[in-house]
This record gives structure tokens, C-alpha cells and sequence, in this order.
């Protein structure tokens, strides 16, 4: 990392940690594109987005979807690749075929590095974001490119076709999920009941999954967890941190992010989490 202090020249090479978000809008601004620019923000690094799809909802739920054209998608993209970089790819929500084709061309024809996939299908209020014949296209097109998937419980359920019924069913799954493509994934448990969530990130080769555990926080303020862990692995990739490492590091932003916020009341639903709990300064590398 470079001095801060040192004048900027013509030839400068001084950039930041740059993180780019495929996915979609929440105009209630605790999940999506707003909860990732918040988390990129709050972790020292530079946040571009390709909006997938503009969605009317707050802390109650999703009263519409308008999906952005493919065409203006890959526009998104090739805007900010060409000009500006990428140092790692944050993928959210999906909801059609085409808009999946163009993020895996992009992907592909760019060689964009260190890519998230946070498979979202549903809202935390329960609200359907994908269509169905979204998922078998996401599984073939994103899940060999991706670094690490990031799936929830209910998420994995419908990807693997089973329910999964525990903390003790989390390792095969996870490494069920690892046949689907993906070279690694992280398989999250806090929809299961308990005094702990359980995570478990399975990479492939590596016949043990690693269990991350902590004590659950109570709360009613929960909307944009996935989305907001999932940047925030991204950006601590576009860091340089390892993937094991990314993922420790994103689990603590995250639990400091829900217990700075747990008790305060944004909205008459499923508020979002505090994502400027504990910002750090912009990251400058050479």
C-alpha cells in the first residue's frame, strides 16, 4: 500500500481495491446493490455496480420487479471493466436466463477475478426474486466460474432438491454442492434453530468441510445478511486476503454489522443491518 500524503502524478499507477456488484436494486436500501456499495464502502474499497433488475420494497416485502434488459446490462459491465477495473465480482440477484448468459459471458471474456455468487432467490420476507428456470442455468453457467457460492439453507434446498434437516446434515451438503461445479462453497446455517449459527465452507479437494460457528444475536433486523456477507467475502478478496481468511474476516464485519444494529427500528418489517458500524479508511495500492 501506498502513502496517502504522495502527490498524484500523470503516471500515476495509485488505485483502490476495486469490487464490482452484479445484481439488483432494493429501493429500501438494507439488501442489494445498496447493501453492497455500504459494506464495499465500510471495508475500504472502491464499489461499481451492474444493476440486474429494479425492485419496489422495503422492510415488508417486494411489491415489484422490473428487469433490466440483458443489452443494458452487459452495457453496465463492459462500462465499467473497460475504464476502470475489477479486483472481484459480488454476483446477487439473477431473475432470467439471458440476464445469467450475460454475466457468464462477461465473466469469461473479461477473465474477471475472484467472483462471489450469492445465489438469491428469495427476499427475507418470503418474496419469490427468480424464476424457476433461472436456477438449472445458474448451476451450469456461474457455478464453474464462481470462487465460492454462497448459498442459505433454503437456497441450497432448492439447488440440491432436499431439504436439509440440521447442523449435522451441513458438511454432505455442502460438498453436494461442490458436485454441482462449484470449486468451493459456503453453506450458511442461520435458518436453523439454535443458540449458534453454523456456517460450513467446503473447497474442492479437500474432503473436510471448515465449520464456522458463533452465538446468535437476537433480532428482528435481518434483511440484507446474505447479501451484505457475500460483498463483504468479495471485497476482502479484492484485498487479497485467501479465501478461508476472506470468509473469517467477512463473518466478523457481519456479526458486528447485525449486533450494532439489533436494536434499532428501521421501517415496520425485517429492518437491515448497521453497515457503518465500523468503517475503515479507502485502501490506496500500487
Amino acid at each position: 500500500m501506498t502513502s496517502l500524503t504522495s502527490p498524484p502524478t500523470a503516471t500515476s499507477t495509485r488505485r483502490y481495491a476495486r469490487v464490482l456488484s452484479i445484481a439488483g436494486s432494493d429501493s429500501g436500501g438494507g439488501a442489494g446493490i445498496q447493501a453492497d456499495l455500504k459494506t464495499f464502502s465500510a471495508l475500504g474499497c472502491y464499489g461499481m455496480t451492474a444493476i440486474t433488475a429494479i425492485t419496489a420494497q422495503n422492510t415488508c416485502g417486494v411489491t415489484g420487479i422490473h428487469g433490466i434488459p440483458p443489452e443494458m446490462l452487459k452495457a453496465q459491465i463492459d462500462a465499467v471493466v473497460q475504464d476502470i477495473g475489477v479486483d472481484a465480482v459480488k454476483i446477487g440477484m439473477l431473475h432470467s436466463p439471458e440476464v445469467v448468459h450475460v454475466v457468464a459471458d462477461a465473466i469469461r471474456s473479461y477473465q474477471l477475478p475472484h467472483v462471489v455468487l450469492d445465489p438469491v432467490m428469495v427476499a427475507t420476507s418470503g418474496d419469490r426474486l427468480i424464476a424457476q428456470e433461472t436456477v438449472g442455468v445458474l448451476v451450469k453457467e456461474l457455478f464453474p466460474l464462481a470462487e465460492v457460492v454462497t448459498p442459505n439453507l433454503d437456497e441450497a434446498g432448492w439447488l440440491l432438491g432436499r431439504s436439509i434437516g440440521g447442523v449435522d446434515a451441513l458438511e454432505q451438503a455442502a460438498q453436494d454442492l461442490l458436485r454441482l461445479g462449484a470449486r468451493a462453497a459456503l453453506l450458511k446455517g442461520g435458518h436453523l434453530p439454535g443458540d449458534w449459527v453454523v456456517d460450513v465452507l467446503a473447497v474442492q479437494g479437500n474432503p473436510l468441510g471448515h465449520r464456522l460457528q458463533s452465538q446468535r444475536i437476537a433480532t428482528h433486523n435481518g434483511h440484507g445478511t446474505g447479501c451484505t456477507l457475500s460483498s463483504a467475502i468479495a471485497a476482502h478478496l479484492a484485498l487479497g486476503l485467501p479465501l478461508a481468511q476472506a470468509v473469517e474476516q467477512a463473518r466478523a464485519y457481519i456479526l458486528g454489522a447485525i449486533a450494532a444494529g439489533a436494536d434499532v427500528t428501521t421501517g415496520k418489517g425485517h429492518g437491515p443491518l448497521n453497515h457503518g458500524h465500523a468503517p475503515v479508511a479507502q485502501r490506496v495500492f500500487l
